[in-house]
């Protein structure tokens, strides 16, 4: 006789206020044979708070020992356990451990299912004013300044909504780097302490949330950024389309492809673009 496979459970947690915590979280955790924990204190008071005491057995599964841990996680889901996913707030696996085990159960086509609960990212995306209707989550960005250009400079003509987490203690000079490379007068919102005693929502263009950033801020960091304007052909000139193919080609595109691209996204003939690059690099060869 074969055990028929477990169920994976991802649980969505508080991001702040504590009795945001669904009903189903904490019937999962009392339930449950295995929990698997990003930290095993935080869990510990949440449970507290929520009244709960655990039945099963708690693991940690944080980013140190996820690739260890899985192979394990995955036996027990084999045996037949249903194991419980929880991470310090939000949604398992947004930019917090989950996918690898999810991947993993996947493969092993094991049931995976959710409690849903609070997100930052649709949160401070609710919050912001900015359009809802299309959007990006692009995570946290890279923590050296070279390579945090480059990334911004990837989705610089991005049309849709983007969403980025941050800490504290860098957000100013992510402000200044995407009022850099997106355009001073980009709007966006910081969305700081979401559901917490001290939410804060400042709302403006990106120069002048950089300079208030300056300042210092405190607390867990969600900025929300207005996509690229939708501008036609009339309005872009021979700078902006040098421009954009620039961006393309620090991206890692080649020129031709991003010439190419830059023309689609203008509705205008690729030998125009062409025209403008060649013009504008025989302008800096003569120092014209």
């Amino acid at each position: 006789m074969t055990t028929a496979p477990g169920t994976l459970v991802l649980a969505g947690t508080p991001i702040g206020d504590i009795t945001d915590a669904p009903p189903r979280l904490a019937q999962e955790l009392a339930g449950a044979d295995v929990v698997a924990a990003e930290d095993t204190r935080r869990l510990r008071r949440l449970t507290q708070a929520l009244g709960v005491q655990p039945a099963g057995r708690v693991v940690s599964y944080f980013e140190g020992n996820e690739a260890a841990r899985t192979p394990e996680l995955v036996e027990a889901l084999l045996d037949g356990s249903r194991v419980l996913l929880v991470t310090d707030a939000g949604m398992p696996s947004v930019s917090d451990p989950g996918y690898r085990l999810v991947a993993a159960a996947v493969a092993k086509d094991i049931r995976v299912t959710a409690v849903p609960g609070p997100s930052a990212v649709l949160t401070a995306l609710a919050l912001s004013g900015l359009p809802v209707d299309r959007f990006c989550f692009e995570g946290f960005l890279p923590r050296k300044a070279g390579e945090r250009l480059s990334r911004l400079k990837e989705v610089a003509e991005e049309r849709r909504t983007l969403v980025y987490f941050e800490a504290p203690h860098r957000l100013d000079d992510t402000l200044a780097a995407m009022a850099e490379v997106f355009g001073e007068d980009r709007r966006a919102a910081v969305c700081r302490e979401l559901t917490k005693t001290y939410e804060e929502i400042k709302r403006g263009p990106l120069e002048e949330l950089a300079a208030w950033a300056a300042e210092g801020v405190r607390g867990e960091i969600t900025v929300v950024v207005e996509g690229a304007p939708v501008r036609g052909a009339d309005e872009l000139d021979a700078d902006e389309l040098v421009r954009r193919v620039q961006v393309r080609e620090e991206a890692g595109e080649r020129r031709k492809e991003a010439i190419a691209a830059v023309a689609a996204e203008a509705g205008i003939p690729k030998r125009d673009v062409f025209d403008a690059v060649v013009a504008a690099k025989n302008a800096a060869r003569t120092g014209a």
